[in-house]
């Protein structure tokens, strides 16, 4: 017999978060944390299932940004070779492939500064053909222009990602070539377009703890929240300004998921890049913290990721998506 939960309706979606409340609460004995956000967790969504997302890049390299952690970024010399827009025949061969995986969306991101509008169309046949195979659908494509945003939603783009990546205070010392205000500036014309947002940051940049709650602040203050929220692992680059970071402490990282799931309790938390430094242990302490979407695939952009026999192996030792299993059978 399940135990009783603790009763929680939207009435609990906040979004006048202060930061000494969410200190505290990161600050919390871990146990009491998980057990807080697992229970949160629990009123919100299904514990056993995982959402599995697929990433392409669609476009890599060649970005005239200068965020200190990518690999895309023109500025670096990171072995990266710039491409061009990806064909759509192609795209949809990976999407079916996903799908045929199991994949639930298809994320597609193109290293741009920005959409110009001499890309719209091609990007908008490309959205409305994956969305046609049953397959929700989220682009990354920088940042967008008036009007933009309501081409992609009437294509039918499901989610826009644009990370917001770290806090306001230490945005600076990360990129320098577009403001923070750029980057809500883009999820507000999302939004208004009614497309859904996909929107996070990365644990590693040489950051503190008040800047991972400082992060979810503001991500906790959109109103309505993200529906995804990602929770990148920096994974170093060598080439890059942040290629010796020192990685963010397991520990730290599952407070951080955890937290995210007490002030968000409807969004979708996702284990994205860097999940292949994590152990199982680690991954199923973020799972039971409030985690409940994964990147399946063997690369992420132009990172690597854990791989699907992996994550089947584990998903399936914890016993999530079962019901998924079962129905694809033996």
């Amino acid at each position: 017999m399940d135990a009783p939960q603790p009763a929680y309706s939207d009435t609990d979606i906040r979004t006048d978060w202060t930061r000494a409340e969410a200190e505290a609460l990161y600050r919390l004995p871990f146990s009491d944390l998980v057990f807080r956000a697992a229970s949160v967790h629990r009123a919100f969504h299904d514990p056993g299932k995982i959402e599995r997302a697929q990433l392409l890049s669609i476009k890599t390299g060649g970005c005239a940004e200068d965020c200190g952690y990518c690999s895309q970024s023109a500025k670096f010399d990171t072995g990266v070779k710039a491409s061009k827009l990806m064909d759509k025949d192609t795209v949809m061969e990976a999407a079916r492939a996903a799908k045929a995986k199991g994949a639930d969306r298809f994320c597609m991101g193109a290293a741009w500064r920005s959409l110009k509008d001499r890309d719209v169309e091609k990007i908008c046949d490309i959205v409305t053909s994956v969305k046609a195979e049953g397959l929700e659908t989220c682009m990354t494509l920088g940042m967008l222009e008036e009007g933009q945003a309501e081409r992609l939603a009437d294509a039918g783009l499901d989610f826009y990602n644009h990370n917001l990546d770290t806090s306001r205070e230490y945005y600076d010392k990360v990129i320098t070539t577009r403001t923070y205000d750029d980057r809500l500036e883009t999820l507000g014309r999302a939004r208004k377009a009614g497309v859904k947002l996909c929107v996070g940051g990365i644990l590693g940049l040489g950051e503190d703890q008040e800047d991972r709650v400082g992060l979810l602040l503001e991500l906790s203050r959109l109103d309505p929240h993200p529906e995804s929220v990602p929770v990148n692992r920096l994974v170093p680059v060598k080439g890059t300004p942040l290629a010796e970071a020192k990685n963010v402490k397991d520990l730290d990282f599952i407070r951080t998921v955890a937290l995210a799931r007490l002030m968000m309790p409807k969004s979708v938390v996702r284990l994205s890049a860097g999940r292949e430094t994590m152990s199982e242990t680690m991954q199923a302490l973020c799972f039971l913290a409030g985690a409940n979407s994964i990147f399946m695939g063997e690369a992420l952009l132009t990172a690597p990721n854990a791989g699907d026999d992996a994550d089947s192996a584990l998903l399936a030792e914890l016993g999530l998506n079962r019901e998924a299993a079962d129905a694809a059978g033996p």
